[in-house]
């Protein structure tokens, strides 16, 4: 049966039976069935069109169906799609050249989805912790902060601080310690431990609810770890790619990290693709057979990784995200609703913290705005979490504030 056939004779709710019945419940979606996207819209199945504001997780920062992404992709896409690293491609090279390049730094090791990213990150900082630093063996020691998100492997739910994330998972991943977010004074005392040999860190927190850390924190903490001999490892696979109105949110405070780790917008919201790039001290410690991926580096993700980064250059759309941000931020306080306690965020990376004597009233927000054409989606029960692509324009910009005041209105 052609796809056009089972749209015609199928509902949203013949699709959510479907998903039911035969798919893992790993995951609480809203009641909508999706069919087509271009720009900051998406439609469903009934043809209803809403401003996309959660953006794949800040994955489709470009918008959907970019027309220069997709115009590399369809044409990559009847050449070459995979070799494995088995062979040389002729795409990696390149690809690895521009990206280094582009955010200045020696080598990249690519992988595929944001979790192997962060593992990459781990298995480097502990190799060079070991080979470099000269921590005797097994005693190598990862910091992360408390409310952190960078994935759901086992190895990255040892350091979450979400009970549900990591509940009835273990044992556990040692090696790990878990300090605040943004709080100097912990990461100083944690890093008078020898042992210690990265320190991994999202500029701002986004699964948490977009939480921004004081002014000066993520540089003081680079500092801290150059001065302790430990690698600043950012996690910009959310925060990154233009989203917070900079390149990566590490910018804001002039940082370079030791280790950047990058993924969802890497591929303008296509395909997996993520990447770990750093010095070649750090990246030389790496040896063919330690470590590997069979589609890291194919050829359909190195050329539409390039061209995502320099569609973000060519149209500006950091830039976009900073005005843009700062308007919406300005036009969610001016709402003045008594339902929204907190609003906060850097350029297009925002949210509202929901008070509301009903424990649900952030999901029942999110399905009136759905009814009213905008789609978000709580995170930790009362934030919600607003991401539009960066392609938005002011007009825009000004109905989904009108949608989201109505939208209050009816909570």
């Amino acid at each position: 049966m052609k796809v056009a056939d089972t749209l015609a004779m199928a509902n949203t709710q013949y699709y959510l039976d479907k998903e039911a019945q035969y798919g893992a419940h790993n995951y609480h979606p809203l009641p909508v069935v999706l069919t087509k996207g271009s720009g900051v819209h998406v439609w469903d199945i009934e043809n209803n069109r809403y401003y996309d504001f959660l953006s794949g997780y800040s994955a489709i920062n470009h918008g959907h169906c970019h027309p220069k992404i997709m115009e590399i992709f369809l044409e990559q896409a009847q050449r070459l799609t995979l070799t494995s690293r088995a062979f040389h491609n002729d795409a990696l090279g390149e690809y690895a050249e521009y990206i280094t390049r582009f955010f200045g730094y020696d080598k990249v090791l690519p992988m595929n989805t944001g979790a192997e990213a962060v593992e990459t990150a781990l298995k480097l900082a502990r190799r060079w912790g070991y080979e470099v630093k000269g921590v005797a063996p097994g005693e190598a020691l990862i910091v992360t902060c408390s409310n952190n998100f960078h994935g759901r492997t086992i190895s990255i739910i040892s350091f979450s601080t979400d009970e549900p994330s990591k509940r009835n998972f273990g044992p556990y991943t040692p090696g790990l310690l878990t300090i605040p977010f943004n709080d100097l004074e912990a990461l100083k005392a944690v890093l008078q431990n020898k042992n210690v040999v990265g320190f991994l860190v999202e500029p701002i927190q986004g699964e948490a609810g977009i939480v921004v850390p004081d002014e000066g924190y993520i540089s003081n903490a680079a500092q801290l770890c150059k001065d302790a001999n430990v690698l600043f490892i950012a996690d910009e696979i959310q925060t990154g790619l233009a989203r917070t109105g900079k390149m990566l949110a590490c910018e804001h405070e002039g940082v370079h990290p030791d280790m950047l780790i990058l993924g969802k917008a890497l591929s303008g919201g296509t395909m997996p693709v993520s990447a770990v790039l750093t010095s070649k001290e750090v990246m030389d410690t790496i040896k063919p057979g330690d470590h590997g991926s069979t589609y890291g580096g194919n050829p359909l993700a190195c050329r539409v990784a390039i061209a995502a980064l320099q569609a973000l250059i060519d149209e500006n759309m950091a830039e976009n995200a900073a005005i843009q941000g700062e308007y919406f931020r300005a036009g969610l306080k001016a709402i003045n609703s008594p339902y929204v306690s907190i609003v906060r965020g850097k350029g297009l990376f925002n949210a509202i913290v929901i008070a509301h004597e009903e424990e649900d009233a952030a999901w029942q927000l999110c399905m009136i705005m759905k009814e009213n054409g905008l789609l978000a989606k709580p995170t930790h029960g009362d934030r919600i979490r607003f991401a539009p692509p960066l392609t938005i324009s002011r007009t825009q910009i000004e109905d989904a504030v009108y949608i989201i005041e109505k939208s209050l209105n009816k909570l």
